[in-house]
């Protein structure tokens, strides 16, 4: 197993609220909050390196989604915990890491674990690109990372997070490697 050690970038700043503490630092490091990277997303690396055909992954994830009854295989509830715990499945299905407490903490510092949140002031916004969602993405981004399977829209709280954590793994290792901005 492959270890990467993030040595996270940071400022100081003070009297910023929860959600202004990640724009402050996305503003500072211009340029690097998001930047698409040419890399491939992990979960795509990933079902490479398995060589599995797209079929077969196609399939399983339709036989885990369905019972004989035809409802999904768990109803997560629908509040932070529950959007957490089926990203965190649907990331284990497509080899992307991340810990439960990594996820939250991040989303705690970047929206409050409001599924809505719109950034509209930081470095992005500026662009016309602001970041949204429970961890603060933009469209670009979302669009690279996200993961098939999950809604495609960016503020949909699962496939916010599956994207953010496909981003992270890709260019930090694991959400659990974040710790500002990211």
């Amino acid at each position: 197993m492959r270890t990467t050690t993030l040595i996270p970038r940071r400022i100081a700043t003070t009297g910023i609220t929860v959600l202004g503490a990640a724009g402050i630092a996305t503003a500072a490091l211009t340029g690097t909050a998001h930047a698409q990277a040419p890399a491939k997303p992990a979960h795509q690396a990933t079902a490479q390196a398995a060589a599995k055909p797209a079929k077969a992954d196609d399939k399983a994830d339709k036989k885990a989604e369905k019972k004989d009854t035809g409802k999904k295989a768990e109803d997560y509830p629908d509040n932070l915990d529950g959007w957490i715990r089926e990203a965190m499945s649907i990331m284990k299905k497509h080899g992307i890491p991340g810990s439960y407490d990594g996820i939250k903490r991040n989303i705690i510092r970047e929206s409050g674990g409001d599924p809505n949140a719109v950034n509209d002031w930081d470095i992005n916004a500026q662009k016309g690109i602001p970041s949204k969602g429970l961890l603060q993405v933009i469209q670009p981004t979302f669009d690279q990372y996200h993961v098939k399977g999950t809604a495609d829209k960016l503020t949909d709280p699962v496939a916010n997070i599956v994207a953010a954590c496909n981003y992270a793994a890709d260019r930090y290792g694991t959400m659990d490697n974040v710790d500002s901005a990211y």
